[in-house]
């Protein structure tokens, strides 16, 4: 709210969020285990002082300075002023207790749009076009750093189909910089914003080190 206070009216191309809609991490310690119970390796998760959950607000100042936006959870909000348009995420849980999908807002297209890509615990997808077959080689997995991270692959899907180079992004809910790392590849710009440095830190890292590898 900060950073958006300093901003004017839709100085960017599009604002891709995923805020938090219930206390749950705060709660249960911040998932302070370094191995879930399906065996996912959580790469040094860093602890937030707290874990808000925003209110209209925040939606109200999110909506002056983007010109559209992806939001997700937006099941859980009952937020005013926004549209039918919907991106419907796949995680293809198959028995898992988690929700089957998770879902956006998005002010691009009145309509519903679905991806599909693999998340559940150790199972993750091939790529954008294999979402529902399982990666083989679990050492290519992605590294869990944050309570809530989503996969790069689906940032990578939302702006290949949303965004061109030269757009302007901001993600207000930075967490494991998924989003950072797909931005380097598409070749736009982010502006990311992190509360705990911590985790910051931790994203930044990530960033970084997808870049170099990329790079080389």
């Amino acid at each position: 709210m900060d950073y958006m206070a300093q901003c004017g009216d839709k100085v960017f191309d599009l604002a891709i969020a995923d805020p938090p809609y219930f206390n749950g991490p705060n709660k249960l310690g911040y998932y302070s285990a370094s191995v879930s119970s399906s065996g996912v390796v959580r790469d040094g998760y860093k602890k937030t002082k707290d874990w808000d959950v925003p209110g209209q607000e925040y939606f109200d100042e999110l909506l002056r300075v983007s010109k559209n936006q992806i939001i997700w959870g937006i099941n859980y909000f009952n937020i005013k002023n926004l549209g039918p348009g919907r991106i419907i995420w796949d995680k293809v849980n198959l028995s898992s207790s988690f929700s089957d999908c998770e879902i956006a807002y998005t002010s691009c297209h009145d309509s519903i749009r679905l991806f599909t890509y693999m998340w559940n615990g150790m199972l993750q997808g091939k790529s954008i076009a294999e979402g529902r077959i399982q990666q083989g080689n679990k050492k290519l997995n992605e590294k869990r750093i944050h309570p809530t991270q989503k996969p790069v692959i689906l940032y990578d899907w939302l702006l290949m189909k949303y965004v061109k180079p030269g757009m302007k992004i901001i993600d207000t809910h930075l967490g494991s910089g998924s989003i950072g790392i797909a931005a380097h590849r598409a070749n736009v710009d982010l502006a990311g914003c992190e509360k705990t440095k911590e985790i910051f830190d931790s994203a930044k890292e990530r960033i970084e080190a997808a870049q170099n590898q990329l790079t080389f």
